[in-house]
């Protein structure tokens, strides 16, 4: 009976869950600077990186409670081309500066140590903004996406925006 009651609960909370391979991620070409390009063509804000590991637990927990739901799919993609970096990975890449390095070298540079990490790149190839860790709900994640879009970035901290938004 209470898992019957959670389930209702959490059916209630969330919007539809959709396949975050399909709908959240697009699919990576190794090419950093080109898709930045690309991006710039289509009138997105800029490229959202996920930076990720395997087995961990709390991407886990973001790909299957916040990026699965439509309503962020559909805010994400609007604004940015987003993809996925495995911290450890050894495939070879051409960052937004045109060199070649390999995920791990990337995240190396970026100082990305614990995961989930979303770093925010401008249409200048700069990371503006990183949110590290598990978004409490959907509308915190949300919320993450508005700070980067508005540009409130430029003049407040995430929890200053966060504390006057509503």
């Amino acid at each position: 009976m209470l898992v019957l009651w959670f389930a209702m609960l959490s059916g209630l909370a969330q919007g539809e869950a959709r396949d975050v391979h399909k709908y959240f991620f697009d699919q990576k070409l190794g090419d950093f600077k080109s898709d930045l390009a690309n991006a710039k063509k289509e009138g997105k804000r800029g490229i959202l990186l996920m930076f990720e590991q395997e087995d961990c637990p709390w991407c886990y927990r973001m790909k299957t409670t916040i990026l699965n739901q439509s309503e962020v799919q559909d805010y994400f993609k609007k604004h940015f081309q987003i993809y996925h970096m495995d911290i450890k990975g050894d495939v070879t890449m051409v960052d937004f500066k045109g060199r070649e390095t390999t995920e791990k070298k990337y995240s190396e540079e970026n100082r990305v140590r614990a995961t989930p990490v979303f770093g925010f790149i401008d249409l200048e190839g700069n990371m503006v903004f990183r949110f590290t860790g598990v978004a409490k709900d959907v509308n915190e994640f949300l919320l993450v996406g508005r700070y980067v879009v508005e540009g409130a970035y430029k003049t407040q901290s995430f929890p200053v925006y966060k504390q006057h938004a509503k």
